[in-house]
């Protein structure tokens, strides 16, 4: 009688994607415990200065942590064969939260300098980001409505990348010190926006190769 034939074992592929991801996530956590808890804490101090723009921030805040929570989901492949159906809700709850997110951010920014507490250069930096947001997520929705998954993917790659300067601009300026200068935000984020650009099609550039 012939033994039985040895089952292959799982194990554990290593991706790139997972050690990017991970960083995200510990770069969200830091983002909104240092820079975020006063949205969840009455009695912060910075609540003194954010007061008079909370019925803006508070949703802003909002959506965008609901668009960096489902856009992982939106690059998991299991996910997308399996449970298309989820995949798809996700994608929907994604784009509502860009669409909510951008416009109000750059109001809010508008806002700030309306009553002289931002510069007008930092107004028009909040207007690029939002750009540069909506419109790839609006082409990365339309190829989907169409069935074109490889630009939709390409395309959803480039908008996540821009949504990150959020988190990355907050985290750079935090981890590093320079927060302590105002003067150091604005160089520092729009340093993220060029390079999440940059990071977009380098991703898709490795996505394609393999």
């Amino acid at each position: 009688m012939l033994a039985n034939p040895p089952v292959p074992r799982a194990s554990f592929r290593f991706r790139p994607k997972y050690v990017v991801f991970s960083f995200i996530a510990v770069m969200t956590i830091y983002v909104l415990v240092h820079n975020e808890r006063f949205l969840i804490d009455p009695t912060h101090p910075n609540w003194t200065f954010w007061a008079p723009f909370k019925w803006w921030l508070l949703p802003h805040a909002l959506a965008g942590t609901t668009t960096i929570l489902m856009a992982p989901f939106q690059f998991s492949d299991r996910l997308r064969k399996h449970y298309p159906k989820a995949h798809r809700v996700m994608g929907r709850i994604y784009v509502a939260g860009v669409l909510t997110l951008a416009p109000l951010g750059a109001y809010t920014q508008w806002l700030e300098e309306v009553r002289g507490v931002a510069t007008r250069e930092f107004t028009v930096l909040a207007v690029v980001d939002m750009i540069l947001l909506i419109v790839p997520t609006l082409i990365a929705l339309r190829y989907a409505m169409q069935r074109k998954i490889t630009l939709h993917r390409q395309w959803m790659t480039r908008s996540f990348a821009v949504a990150l300067v959020f988190f990355e601009g907050r985290f750079i300026l935090g981890v590093t010190g320079l927060e302590s200068n105002p003067a150091n935000a604005e160089p520092v984020i729009w340093s993220c926006l060029v390079f999440a650009v940059l990071a977009g099609d380098i991703a898709n550039q490795w996505q394609d190769a393999r």
